[in-house]
């Protein structure tokens, strides 16, 4: 039949995902790419598990970023382990449902963590525009349905750009030209023989949402957090309000920053680069995130030097 036919949905059985093929000596990068996923393994379990443990640290904020250090996690495991097996095993093809799964899975906690940093910005926010509002204001149940909200409209959004997949055909090439099922090269493969223009939409709408709005809402209350802190008198309050940012500020340095400029860069740059470029803006982050909070967060630092004190104490006994 024709392919072109409205009644008929072509679904290959599987995809071949070209990942770093025609990228020469990329062996190391997949040896970094082992030593990325391991540091972000344990980073994140060793913040998830301080803030679990320390009752100091079961305030309202922290909610936040155990959000942020488990969607680190679930990130990494959901991309790492794969480009792994397609380097050691020489496994490009994977399976049409797989590839939606790693799709959905992939960019939902992408997304999370732009949502996070967005929710972390509106703590430092309150804390320091509103410090006497903000325990009525910031509470473990304001907190706990933020982020609720924030995981709900990011798996809606996720799964209809998912969904939107599912009625395309693919008639003629099965390579996707990216390091996984991405959601723009793998639509483009379907642009000969379907109507794309939904999946246009949602390509436009998604960095949008995902990028564009959050990292406006976090200039905005930036720009709120400075002008606050010039009507600070002492200047130890003002270095201790500017010190409690600090770590968010590079956080979002880090997210935003390269995965924007790549975006919007992406005509200029060579697909070599592209790919290289746009793994790096996922697999970092999240490295990256709980070396951040435990340098430079004060709460982290007393609970390392107590775990030291506890751990000698065990070791020498007084």
């Amino acid at each position: 039949s024709n392919a072109t036919d409205v009644n008929t949905i072509i679904r290959p059985p599987y995809f071949f995902i070209s990942g770093f093929i025609a990228i020469p000596d990329m062996n190391y990068y997949y040896i970094f790419l082992c030593f990325v996923y391991i540091i972000s393994l344990v980073g994140n379990t060793f913040v998830m598990t301080g803030i679990y443990v320390d009752r100091s640290l079961h305030s309202p904020k922290y909610i936040a970023v155990f959000n942020l250090a488990f969607t680190d996690v679930c990130e990494s495991t959901a991309l790492v382990p794969k480009l792994l097996d397609m380097f050691l095993f020489s496994r490009q093809l994977i399976s049409y449902d797989q590839c939606l799964t790693s799709l959905f899975f992939v960019f939902l906690f992408i997304t999370m963590q732009s949502f996070n940093l967005t929710i972390l910005s509106y703590d430092r926010l309150v804390a320091i525009c509103c410090p006497l509002r903000y325990h009525m204001m910031i509470t473990h149940r304001s907190m706990l349905q933020l982020t609720g909200a924030a995981w709900t409209f990011a798996v809606l959004m996720v799964l209809i750009s998912v969904c939107l997949i599912t009625r395309l055909s693919f008639c003629r090439s099965l390579v996707i030209d990216s390091y996984h099922c991405d959601h723009g090269p793998l639509f483009r493969l379907a642009a000969p023989c379907s109507n794309v223009f939904p999946n246009q939409m949602m390509a436009f709408l998604n960095p949008c949402i995902v990028l564009y709005l959050p990292m406006v809402f976090i200039i905005s209350s930036y720009i709120c957090i400075t002008h606050a802190l010039f009507t600070i008198t002492l200047p130890q309050d003002r270095l201790r309000a500017i010190k409690t940012c600090t770590s968010h500020l590079i956080l979002v340095a880090i997210f935003y920053l390269p995965v924007i400029l790549t975006y919007l860069l992406q005509s200029l740059i060579p697909t070599n680069a592209r790919i290289i470029n746009l793994s790096l803006t996922s697999i970092l982050p999240p490295m990256l995130n709980p070396i951040v909070y435990v340098l430079k967060t004060e709460e982290f630092k007393l609970l390392i030097l107590n775990s030291l004190v506890n751990i000698s104490k065990n070791i020498i006994p007084i």
